[in-house]
């Protein structure tokens, strides 16, 4: 929901943290979330000289997540708590790909674009069971990853928080999309920033042979 925005904002900030070039991050250099190519192609977008992404405003990566992610996710549209749920997946891990992970779980034609079918059935869906099915996948997509040793741990405090399943006092996205699709009035803020980026090309051979082999199922 648009009004969420801010709070989506805030978090995924604090989850992204500031600058980082880890060697083996496939992100590269990237500020509050933004890697140096998306913000290269926003530039670029609004005839603005290119300028490296160290030292990017809070401001101007904020209008980034929310016009090249949240917007392009429905989080607009989405119901509470799965917008943040679905708009921090596609931060981490791109558009494309947490959407079709969100059609998975909804059972609706998986083609990457949140349409008409899917903002239904997302709105007719139990969200609580919507969220934790998404944060599930997350994971075990995550875990396929060639660089799941590198940052496996900081992933799973971002998504799962310090304890599996949802704590009204935890950490993790599963724990604050749940509080927020319940209206809670307090909702604790990340503490850990997890920046790496998870891409679907950085797959395992093993986990991109089975999803070639078996599709949507091979991580399931």
């Amino acid at each position: 929901m648009q009004q969420n925005y801010p709070a989506i904002q805030s978090w995924i900030g604090l989850s992204e943290g500031g600058f980082v070039d880890h060697p083996d991050d496939p992100g590269g250099a990237t500020d509050r979330g933004i890697t140096q190519a998306t913000f290269d192609a926003w530039n670029r977008m609004h005839g603005q000289r290119l300028r490296a992404v160290r030292g990017i405003a809070k401001a101007e990566a904020e209008a980034i997540i929310a016009h090249q992610y949240l917007d392009k996710v429905g989080a607009d549209l989405l119901p509470s708590g799965l917008d943040y749920c679905v708009g921090d997946y596609a931060v981490n891990s791109g558009v494309s790909w947490a959407t079709k992970e969100l059609q998975r779980v909804l059972g609706v034609t998986v083609d990457g674009i949140v349409g008409a079918q899917t903002l239904a059935a997302a709105n007719g869906a139990d969200i609580e069971s919507v969220i934790t099915a998404l944060c599930a996948r997350r994971m075990r997509f995550l875990r396929g990853l060639r660089t799941w040793r590198t940052f496996g741990a900081g992933w799973s405090v971002r998504v799962i928080g310090k304890r599996a399943g949802a704590q009204v006092d935890d950490c993790g996205v599963l724990d604050r999309a749940t509080r927020l699709a319940r209206a809670a009035a307090i909702i604790p803020a990340p503490v850990h920033s997890a920046p790496a980026k998870a891409r679907p090309a950085d797959r395992s051979p093993l986990a991109a042979l089975l999803a070639q082999l078996f599709g949507a199922r091979a991580v399931a």
